[in-house]
């Protein structure tokens, strides 16, 4: 079983930055809508057994980032989660707007990556705290903010349940990694930037 840090930083290197994402968030489906329907996750998709390179070909047409992290129980159980939430739309009803589209396994991959390593899935369809905090993870990572809250409203209210903020020291290395990554970014744009300046004068 991998350690949180390590899942973390998995996470950190491969989600764009918290501030992006908020910044295009939209309205999507309401809260209360995909709480519920987590808590509803069929007992198969939580089998010790379950492939999630399997039950992600199968529900989104490719492979999720957190596959490959699977032997790890939480991720698992997160990403299985998380794949459920999208398979649910065509076994239960569609949510309004719908949670598929070009996020949806970013949106799995937080569960799997960000939110398991911190606090154990099963948690999540046992208290109500945790299961809302994962239902607001998966959709600002799937591009949404709740139905009816605006963005400042559902960032705030997501930050007030995250577990990781509520651990400080995973949230300092956490922060930390976030930090390098986004100097690691700049650094790279900019190096881009020059020698595209360079070869166009040349």
């Amino acid at each position: 079983m991998a350690d949180a840090d390590e899942l973390l930083t998995v996470w950190a290197s491969m989600a764009p930055p918290e501030g992006e994402t908020w910044s295009l968030a939209r309205p999507g489906p309401a809260l209360d809508a995909v709480a519920a329907r987590l808590s509803s996750v069929p007992r198969s998709f939580l089998d010790d057994d379950v492939s999630i390179r399997a039950l992600s070909g199968d529900i989104a047409g490719a492979e999720c980032a957190s596959a490959a992290y699977a032997d790890d129980a939480r991720v698992r159980r997160g990403a299985a989660i998380g794949l459920w939430l999208l398979a649910s739309e065509e076994i239960v009803e569609p949510f309004r707007p719908s949670l598929a589209g070009a996020w949806a396994l970013r949106a799995v991959d937080s569960l799997g990556l960000r939110v398991a390593p911190v606090v154990d899935p099963l948690d999540w369809l046992a208290d109500d705290e945790r299961r809302e905090e994962a239902a607001r993870t998966f959709l600002l990572w799937a591009g949404f903010v709740p139905a009816g809250e605006d963005r400042a409203t559902a960032q705030a209210l997501w930050q007030a349940r995250d577990s990781l903020r509520r651990s400080s020291a995973l949230a300092e290395a956490y922060a930390a990694y976030e930090h390098r990554e986004e100097i690691a970014r700049r650094l790279a744009e900019a190096r881009a930037r020059e020698a595209a300046a360079r070869y166009s004068s040349e």
